[in-house]
């Protein structure tokens, strides 16, 4: 139907009122319709999971109209199973309603590694070698036996093993560590009335150490002579390779230079 024009006037308002409808349109479309149907200017904080559970992080995501998908799993000692290790977006980040949240989750089952050589070594050593590996930090059971702080023997789970068996990633073995002291049963040597120097190399050649030295200035007996041991030399006395001899010596300690 053709909308009659009786003058110029009306065709300027006609315009007038068509350009009005498009503007109405344009900015009804842009401003309303669009944001309506992308929830534009809506964001969502993203919740910190590292720690939750995957059933927990489910509900936390749900709670926000967020969704989530496993991206990876890797093993970390200490952890429980399927619990979050890391996730992105990271927390606090703003994202859209239904947006994805990628995560890496501690697996299920532990991989198996090879215990490394820690025998005949320090335990200190054996300790980092343990860490490297990918296993805790060693239970300690010391036994007698001359070699001092080294690792003599390793046990899993009560059983002895040898390097190179497998066991669980994150596994804690014991360690059996020499306390310093020998099975062998030795008599206590005499060395009351002789030179300290000579006393120290007796003490040294009999398997055993020599342990604190008490000096006597009172003492009448010359400067540098054993006066009293302990434990005593008396007849039946014995000690473990390695245990100490005390020892009190006349006269003053040596000066230091």
């Amino acid at each position: 139907m053709k909308i009659p024009t009786n003058s110029k006037k009306d065709v300027f308002v006609h315009a007038a009122l068509i350009v009005c409808l498009m503007l109405v349109l344009f900015f009804g479309f842009f401003f309303v319709y669009l944001p309506w149907s992308t929830n534009h200017g809506e964001t969502i904080s993203v919740p910190n999971l590292k720690g939750l559970s995957l059933e927990e992080a489910q509900d936390l995501l749900n709670d926000r109209n967020l969704d989530f998908e496993v991206t990876d799993s890797t093993f970390t000692p200490g952890v429980k199973p399927l619990t979050v290790l890391t996730q992105y977006p990271l927390e606090n980040s703003k994202v859209k309603q239904g947006r994805k949240i990628y995560l890496t989750i501690n697996t299920e089952t532990a991989p198996m590694v090879r215990l490394p050589k820690l025998t005949d070594q320090s335990v200190r050593s054996a300790e980092q070698q343990l860490l490297i590996a990918g296993l805790l930090a060693p239970n300690l059971e010391y036994q007698n036996d001359i070699r001092e702080n080294e690792v003599i023997e390793v046990k899993y789970q009560n059983t002895k093993i040898e390097a190179g068996t497998l066991i669980a990633k994150g596994s804690r073995v014991t360690l059996v560590v020499g306390n310093g002291v020998g099975n062998q049963e030795i008599d206590v040597p005499c060395v009351v009335g002789k030179p300290y120097d000579e006393a120290v190399i007796i003490i040294s050649g009999s398997g055993l150490q020599k342990g604190t030295v008490i000096y006597d200035a009172e003492s009448t007996e010359p400067a540098g002579t054993i006066i009293r041991q302990t434990p005593a030399c008396d007849e039946g006395n014995k000690l473990h390779a390695g245990e100490m001899i005390d020892l009190w010596v006349a006269g003053n300690p040596p000066t230091e230079n």
